[in-house]
């Protein structure tokens, strides 16, 4: 329930509460047995109830939007910031990698492809970003495995990032070793 919907509702409820109490004042002007005016009353008191509970609620979800607002900005900030302190780090990675592909003697085509299968993307997804057929696309990665010499997708990856992805206790334990 939206913002706008919740304050028609509360608007409603209210407008019920006041009408009731209105003819509750009425009621008792003119007598009415007992049971008629708890009916009323129990009618009006249950209005205010839930206009108490819309307001409540919406108070609460508005201050639930605006913590969860601060911390995806927050979140958007950190990633910002990581971005910036490893840029010359994955320019760096980017760079190496190239210079590999070079070495396997790689074509235009087989380097995109090869980058594009390094970051995950499936073959479709390859193809269609690359606007190209799946088939071809799969042609390119063959390629790519048999001028490299490694046997897959997995192990692509792992020639490029095994060692970056390696926890710090490993780094510290292999560098020392």
């Amino acid at each position: 329930m939206n913002k706008r919907e919740r304050i028609i509702i509360s608007s409603i409820l209210l407008l019920i509460s006041l009408i009731t109490i209105f003819d509750l004042m009425t009621d008792l002007g003119e007598g009415v047995v007992w049971w008629h005016v708890a009916v009323e009353g129990s009618v009006a008191l249950i209005a205010l109830v839930g206009v108490y509970f819309l307001v409540k609620g919406t108070f609460k979800l508005q201050k639930s939007l605006t913590r969860e607002r601060e911390f995806s900005a927050k979140l958007l900030q950190e990633s910002a910031h990581w971005k910036e302190n490893s840029k010359k780090f994955l320019d760096g990675l980017s760079s190496s990698i190239d210079v590999q592909l070079d070495k396997w003697e790689l074509t235009k085509s087989e380097k995109e492809v090869a980058f594009l299968l390094i970051k995950g993307f499936s073959l479709k997804e390859i193809a269609e970003y690359r606007s190209t057929a799946e088939k071809t696309t799969r042609a390119q990665a063959t390629a790519i495995y048999g001028k490299s010499g490694l046997s897959g997708r997995s192990q692509l990856s792992a020639f490029f990032l095994e060692d970056l992805l390696m926890p710090q206790n490993e780094k510290a334990t292999s560098t020392t070793a």
